[in-house]
């Protein structure tokens, strides 16, 4: 059991610095709503789409190489020179296109020039960053990391309430308030706050370069970045996935308005992505350190029902209060319209889940480009479904997109690990605990009578916690009495 409580306590420390910052984004969410008409919403959902995808590309799968290398390097010294040096100069020469091209892409995009320079400041930031982070994470420095990452949330929050909510009413009481202040420039203030937040952690983590041995090993580096094409295309094809449906709504005619109510609700299901991305951060570093130990594939069988158990309980939470959680988080009724989606967006971020533990087989047997070839299916779907659906059901048709692109991507990993690395997968209770927590979500939240009263809803989970309970006893109470 010491492996498990070894993970649990790296999840539960990737899980703070994960989950405090989302909440802290949450509120964000909330701020937004609150100050900002659903237009105005719509299109800085729009530009973080953007963002998001660019940040892929900017990263180029050097993370993960990096983890791979790190691990099975001898010389860890030059895989973090190696890596860093990489990141460093394809960043600047980004930095130099995005400033030089700036009014073009503005113009590609229909997006104001001033919001592309801040996007390129940000996008270059965060690049920078990369190595420094997948170091802290791989040396088990997950405190500082979990305390970087919840600053950097920190100051970009209190930033946005700052210049959204405080600075209009203040500004003339001050000549230093009034010479920032901007009429009609929330979203240009958004993207301050993100990048201020995103210079002050490049400055808690430049220490790392000038300890860096500036050593580039040619050799090493192209077999990283062999390992890392793949990747780069999954994640490209993960951007896709996750945030290319705001882009496509927008450019398919779907009203800003309801790209913002989309949008908002779409933050509702991020429940589910709070628990995935602190189970990954966790996770990547502990599939590849275990990878030589004999009784692996046993290893990843259990821990991938473990994540089904609790993902299946926090879907099924999430979507039975998912209307408590609106009133919380997006709490105007014009942005109501996108609830539908919900329950959508949920469950579809589980199958991404169960896929992240499904693809570690690929990863171990240095297979990458499975890994993409997988996403890029997954992406296919996205688009393929996105354009055919869009033009009749709106944003309800993305998400049903995300839904079954996660879904068709987690099966064909499923197949294809099977037959290249074996994993004896438990897939009767896996599927009894995915199923029933489905089944039982799309009930509370679909059957009119049932999502009013809140009293299926609470059954449910009660009965599914019993139902794990009976299954799963003998490992409950080992884990339970154990000191």
């Amino acid at each position: 059991m010491s492996l498990y409580k070894k993970l649990l306590n790296q999840t539960a420390i990737y899980g703070i610095a994960t989950v405090l910052p989302r909440m802290l984004s949450f509120l964000l969410v909330r701020l937004y709503v609150d100050y900002m008409p659903t237009e105005e919403y719509g299109a800085v959902s729009v530009i973080f789409a953007y963002l998001t995808f660019f940040n892929v590309v900017l990263s180029y799968g050097m993370e993960t190489s990096f983890f791979r290398f790190y691990n099975t390097e001898v010389e860890k010294k030059k895989v973090v020179s190696t890596s860093t040096i990489s990141l460093l100069v394809s960043t600047l020469l980004f930095l130099c296109l995005g400033l030089f091209f700036k009014e073009n892409i503005a113009l590609l995009s229909d997006i104001k020039v001033n919001y592309i320079l801040y996007t390129v400041l940000i996008l270059a930031l965060d690049a920078l960053v990369i190595i420094p982070f997948s170091r802290l994470r791989a040396e088990g420095r997950s405190l500082k990391y979990a305390i970087i990452k919840i600053t950097n949330v920190a100051i970009n929050l209190s930033l946005n309430v700052f210049l959204i909510v405080y600075l209009p009413e203040w500004y003339s009481k001050s000549s230093f308030l009034e010479a920032i202040y901007i009429p009609d420039f929330q979203v240009g203030y958004i993207f301050v706050s993100n990048l201020i937040a995103s210079f002050f952690t490049l400055l808690v983590l430049l220490p790392d370069y000038f300890k860096l041995h500036w050593k580039f090993d040619t050799e090493l580096w192209k077999r990283m970045m062999q390992y890392g094409f793949p990747i780069l295309i999954a994640g490209i094809a993960f951007a896709i996935n996750e945030h290319f449906d705001k882009i496509l709504l927008k450019y398919m005619g779907v009203s800003l308005s309801d790209i913002g109510a989309y949008s908002a609700c779409y933050k509702i299901g991020m429940f589910m992505v709070l628990f995935r991305t602190a189970y990954t951060l966790g996770i990547e570093p502990f599939f590849f350190s275990h990878a030589n130990n004999k009784n692996a594939p046993k290893t990843y069988a259990e821990i991938t029902k473990y994540f089904v158990i609790f993902g299946s309980f926090i879907s099924l939470s999430v979507i039975v209060f998912a209307d408590v959680l609106k009133l919380l988080l997006v709490p105007k009724s014009e942005y109501w319209i996108a609830m539908d989606i919900v329950p959508l967006i949920v469950i579809a971020n589980f199958f991404l889940g169960i896929y992240t533990n499904l693809s570690v087989w690929y990863k171990l047997i240095d297979k990458t480009k499975i890994g993409a070839y997988i996403s890029i299916v997954g992406a296919l779907v996205t688009l393929l479904l996105n354009i055919v659906l869009i033009p009749f059901i709106g944003f309800v048709g993305s998400a049903i997109a995300t839904i079954l692109a996660y879904g068709t991507m987690m099966v064909i990993s499923y197949k294809l690990g099977q037959k290249k690395y074996p994993i004896p997968y438990d897939k009767n209770k896996i599927g009894l605990y995915l199923g029933l927590s489905t089944v039982l979500s799309a009930l509370s939240f679909y059957v009119d009578i049932f999502r009013e009263t809140y009293i299926f809803g609470v059954v449910s989970i009660l009965l599914f916690g019993y139902f794990v309970y009976r299954n799963e006893k003998e490992l409950i109470l080992k884990i339970v009495k154990r000191k």
